[in-house]
């Protein structure tokens, strides 16, 4: 059975697996690339990589509506609490846990997490899943660090990773982090949201072609990516 994979711009992404809707990262009000609002998206869980607005977004919004497990770091589960959720799961990095549809474990990721109201928003994470057989990688907000070529030793089938550089891995860093994890496939994120992270993903993707054996799929907000 295939994955289906939808991108709503920046990091965010819908993965529809086993009956289940895994919401990433939901920010969908004031994304200016953001393809249905807010209120249009449904999800069975919501993860949430770290504190910064662009990537906890709606979180709050349409967990309340949606009645969705969220899962996030333990620092960031107690700020949500204190926001009127109740349907949580804390894990941290390093943990893994078994939930009906498979298992994600939180990877580390070089950025910082303090969330809106400057509240401790402990560490960021990246997300690695495993769901019917195949391994997606989510890097989400990260610079490049050389233990990715421990997540690759898992085999990933699917690499999501930001190449908007200022904030994140820019093209050059992204292609080394192609080049430790060695995925299937990869989609490039976090660019062109806004104007200082401006980049060429055709670009990107052509030297990923001629320097690795990684296939690029690059995505439209909205598109649906088939895994």
């Amino acid at each position: 059975m295939a994955i289906n994979i939808t991108w709503f711009g920046h990091a965010c992404f819908l993965i529809e697996t086993n009956g289940a809707k895994l919401l990433i990262d939901p920010f969908i009000t004031g994304n200016p690339l953001a393809p249905v609002p807010a209120d249009a998206i449904e999800a069975d869980y919501i993860l949430v990589s770290h504190g910064h607005g662009d990537h906890l977004g709606d979180t709050v919004d349409i967990a309340k509506r949606t009645n969705a497990t969220v899962i996030s770091n333990f620092e960031i589960q107690n700020w949500f609490v204190k926001q009127g959720l109740e349907n949580v799961h804390p894990q941290h990095i390093g943990g893994g846990f078994n939930y009906p549809w498979g298992r994600v474990k939180l990877t580390i990721a070089q950025h910082g997490s303090a969330l809106p109201d400057g509240t401790y928003g402990g560490n960021p994470c990246g997300f690695l899943f495993y769901i019917e057989g195949k391994k997606i990688y989510h890097a989400c907000d990260t610079g490049l660090f050389f233990d990715m070529k421990l997540i690759g030793e898992e085999g990933i089938d699917l690499a999501i990773l930001p190449i908007g550089d200022n904030f994140t891995m820019g093209p050059d860093d992204a292609l080394r982090a192609v080049k430790l994890i060695e995925p299937g496939y990869v989609i490039p994120i976090h660019y062109n949201t806004f104007d200082v992270i401006k980049q060429d993903p055709n670009a990107w993707a052509d030297k990923v072609k001629e320097e690795t054996s990684a296939k690029v799929a690059l995505m439209k907000p909205g598109d649906v990516f088939k895994l």
